[in-house]
């Protein structure tokens, strides 16, 4: 992943792991880390922290001012090119500059072309500039601005916890709890970074669920609620989505649904029913979730009307499936759950696709394991099959 011989790679990963803390909640902003280096020893260090905050290199500069430090004498490592325009913040390069650093590592190139010119700035003022120091740890930091740079999507990221042997239910529909208590609550964590969650519409019925964050400290505002479904409920169900919050619910379902009664009805409680058209990319044999119901227009739609940015899938299996066939899903976290059931029967992770060859499997790439609970979190962004290119 990163090139070992540089002898600043171990500095450059500390500022990918710093930057990543505030990952979250940068939005439209990348997570960008800096840290000023002194003979072989952290000295400052710096993050963004929101948009409209002073970026990394300025607070960087900022922590080495209230320690005394002298930026002159040290070398400048950080993930992302410093930018060179006028934004909400001054350029990262003149304050470099002003500050008397002659060194300066790069992580990452800046995939915004309004920032484009920074490294050009530095060293005609005569600044060493290395690039492509942890490149590709640099490069997942920044996943999302990269998908929000580059598409008119939110960056989309899905959760699924399952058993050992990949059940998300039981045959009977029971799902609760396949994962620990603490594992529950980083989802909690994870949904208050998030601008919508969206479920399918078998977890709508099933679970009757209010797609909240809750943990200690309520957050300000919940992340919208969006359901996937060709079936509307009546209004007057007893849902909580309906009961509760009806006016931070979506529904996305087939032009046919969303001109109906019931369609109408729903909005009059505030809710929106958005219909979505057909997915010209979708292959006519599909069927349920799958069969067409453009997707991708429904997440530009979050993005271009309602402002989301990071949204949360909780699938069911179906749903979650359509996203990785149609190459929506940006980021997977898989809770695996030391758990078996031994039930072919019981609900799967995935179901829809018949592939009779093992090239013809979907393939991801693992970013992270870690240990939450006692479950086993993996994190996965889209990959390449490795045998495929062998």
């Amino acid at each position: 992943m990163h090139n070992p011989s540089h002898p600043d790679t171990p500095f450059m990963l500390e500022a990918v792991a710093f930057a990543a803390q505030c990952r979250w909640q940068t939005a439209p902003n990348p997570p960008v880390g800096a840290l000023l280096v002194r003979e072989g020893r952290i000295v400052a260090r710096g993050r963004h922290e929101g948009a409209g905050l002073p970026h990394a290199e300025a607070e960087a500069l900022a922590d080495a001012r209230r320690k005394g430090v002298d930026p002159a004498a040290c070398t400048l490592v950080v993930t992302l090119t410093p930018c060179n325009h006028h934004g909400k913040t001054p350029p990262c390069t003149e304050a470099i500059l002003a500050a008397g650093i002659r060194r300066v590592l790069v992580g990452a190139p800046d995939p915004n072309p309004e920032a484009a010119g920074g490294l050009e700035r530095l060293r005609a003022a005569g600044v060493l500039v290395e690039t492509g120091v942890a490149e590709s740890e640099c490069l997942d930091l920044i996943d999302n601005f990269r998908v929000w740079q580059t598409t008119d999507l939110p960056y989309t990221v899905l959760k699924l916890a399952a058993t050992l042997d990949g059940r998300i239910a039981t045959r009977a529909g029971h799902s609760r709890w396949i994962t620990s208590p603490e594992t529950r609550r980083g989802v909690h964590e994870l949904r208050r970074c998030m601008q919508a969650v969206i479920i399918g519409g078998n977890t709508f019925y099933q679970d009757n669920p209010r797609l909240t964050s809750r943990r200690e400290g309520e957050p300000s505002s919940q992340p919208l609620a969006v359901v996937v479904s060709s079936r509307l409920p009546e209004a007057g169900a007893a849902r909580r989505l309906l009961r509760e919050r009806p006016e931070s619910t979506l529904f996305w379902t087939a032009a046919a649904a969303a001109a109906s009664p019931r369609a109408k009805a729903l909005r009059r409680l505030g809710v929106r029913v958005i219909g979505l058209g057909s997915d010209p990319r979708t292959e006519a044999s599909c069927t349920g979730a799958r069969a067409g119901l453009n997707l991708a227009a429904g997440l530009a739609f979050l993005r271009r009307e309602l402002g989301c940015f990071q949204v949360l899938c909780e699938g069911g299996g179906r749903l979650a499936l359509s996203l990785l066939e149609k190459g929506l899903v940006h980021e997977f976290h898989l809770h695996l759950a030391p758990k078996i059931l031994g039930d072919a029967e019981a609900v799967p992770l995935f179901s829809g696709r018949a592939p009779l060859l093992l090239n013809e499997a979907l393939p991801l790439r693992i970013l992270e394991t870690r240990i939450s609970g006692g479950d086993i979190l993996i994190t996965l962004r889209p990959g390449t099959d490795p045998a495929k290119e062998a």
